[in-house]
């Protein structure tokens, strides 16, 4: 009998919780096209080449300069988030992306950013500090005078904006929120947000007697949207569906579970006779492009202002959104926020319009799977960039297990459970994730009241490794999509 891998009852168990580039044959005779070729040989789609030129001001050349340093950058901030720690005080683009700017609260820690390609600047409040402020705000979102239309951590100046169309209400409603006021600042704004909703005709998809709003992203099953769009429980068709689960206010985020019939595919419409692939939710920087598709004003670009952002409606207060400069209007509810092919977020609410110009907010895609359990869906229809069983690079292991996370998420294994080694020796661990996400492994020992950790992998990788030397007990591992989502692939051995 093998004693090497005991499984205990669940009883003990704790669960928590750029683009695809579409390329077609060219007709015989049918002359090059150059912006076609630049496309494809930037990794994107000529839609969206086309999109960020016209709405950002940028040649072909531009374009792809833009979305490499924005690929260097989100990597680099994936590292200086971990080894910053409390000293971290947020990260942001320049308006051309060519400067990538790293707070920190500890002179002591600029060389870290250098080292990883970024210019540090010394601030006054971490992130964590800000968040914090901002948290207290929104804990007092229902006293917010209408005056107010919302709240954001605005990092590049490391302060908390407050939004107002009288500095006097945003006074007192800082007042009353208790927070430090020298960790905030008021703006005057003439924002006065809405959902889009409620316009008639598009390509879109329908709620009760006939309001529209515009599909987010497709995920086993269905699709995600805006809370705003439908209640629980409310009906839909083209496609034909019923809302399984919607939040709103505090949150702005539903999704729909199609009837058969209907079949979701990873991709985005781009309003331009074709469509853009979707192969992941990796979150994008602040200043990073973005593209927004929806079925009033079709698709548009602009850049990330913001994270973790509050906004006022009539109807309440939405925290953790993303604030953008990208213009959209009503109908484009629930639509599609994609950075090259990573999915961001979907359509809330926003000032001005396309003409215009104007402020939109996006409800982040990440949160929508990971409150209700979704899987994201790519261009081909499978989650993105599955491993396989083992996972590569995780030969050579005597256990294997897979599993499917949202970014933000944690599993626990063996089968949300743990093992019992009955001798002392060595325990190994292997973790391979999605490509461009960064999955995290613990390996956690039950100490008589509680699950300690005894060794981790936690760079800024999807692939990780750990090696502990133990006594006989009880042990389990961690498995934790720090950033991105889909599936991994764990091997592990013990004594």
């Amino acid at each position: 009998m093998n004693h090497r891998l005991l499984f205990a009852s669940a009883a003990a168990t704790l669960t928590l919780g750029i683009t695809v580039a579409l390329t077609y044959p060219a007709a015989a005779g049918q002359a090059p096209d150059p912006a076609a070729d630049a496309a494809t040989a930037a990794g994107i789609s000529p839609q969206v080449l086309q999109a960020m030129s016209r709405d950002l001001k940028l040649d072909p050349a531009g374009v792809r300069a833009r979305l490499a340093d924005e690929a260097r950058a989100g990597k680099a901030d994936l590292t200086l988030r971990k080894s910053l720690g409390t000293t971290y005080g947020g990260a942001w683009l320049s308006a051309d992306a060519k400067t990538f700017t790293v707070g920190v609260t500890s002179q002591a820690q600029a060389d870290k950013v250098r080292a990883a390609g970024a210019t540090p600047k010394l601030v006054a409040h971490s992130l964590a500090q800000l968040d914090a402020v901002k948290a207290q705000l929104d804990a007092v979102a229902a006293k917010a005078p209408k005056a107010i239309p919302g709240w954001y951590v605005d990092v590049a100046a490391n302060q908390v904006v407050v939004l107002a169309r009288t500095g006097a209400d945003a006074a007192g409603f800082i007042r009353s929120s208790g927070v430090d006021a020298t960790a905030v600042r008021i703006d005057a704004s003439t924002e006065t947000p809405v959902p889009y909703i409620d316009v008639i005709g598009g390509n879109a998809y329908y709620i009760g007697s006939g309001s529209r709003c515009s599909v987010g992203f497709s995920v086993s099953g269905g699709f995600v949207t805006a809370g705003h769009c439908g209640t629980t429980g409310s009906t839909t068709t083209q496609p034909s569906g019923t809302f399984a689960g919607s939040s709103f206010p505090g949150n702005d985020y539903a999704w729909v579970r199609v009837n058969s019939g209907n079949t979701p595919r990873g991709l985005v419409n781009n309003y331009a006779g074709g469509t853009v692939s979707v192969s992941g939710s990796t979150d994008a920087a602040i200043g990073a492009s973005v593209c927004r598709s929806g079925s009033t004003t079709g698709w548009h670009c602009g850049t990330i202002q913001a994270r973790n952002a509050s906004v006022t409606y009539s109807q309440g207060t939405v925290s953790g959104l993303i604030r953008t400069n990208v213009c959209a209007e009503p109908g484009d509810s629930g639509g599609s926020l994609i950075a090259g092919n990573q999915a961001q977020g979907v359509t809330s609410g926003g000032s001005g319009n396309c003409s215009s110009g104007g402020t939109t907010y996006f409800q982040p895609v990440n949160e929508i799977l990971s409150a209700y359990g979704l899987t994201l869906l790519t261009g081909t229809g499978t989650p993105p960039s599955s491993p396989p069983p083992g996972g590569s690079g995780c030969t050579g292991y005597e256990f294997s297990r897979n599993g499917t996370l949202s970014s933000g998420g944690s599993a626990y294994q063996p089968d949300n459970s743990y093992y019992q080694s009955t001798a002392s020796g060595t325990h190994r661990g292997c973790l391979v994730g999605p490509s461009g996400t960064d999955f995290d492994l613990y390996l956690q020992k039950w100490n008589g009241s509680a699950w300690a950790n005894v060794a981790q992998g936690a760079t800024a990788s999807n692939a990780e490794t750990l090696t502990y030397s133990g006594t006989a007990g009880s042990y389990r591992y961690r498995v934790h999509a720090y950033s991105g989502g889909g599936s991994y692939a764990l091997g592990f051995t013990n004594p």
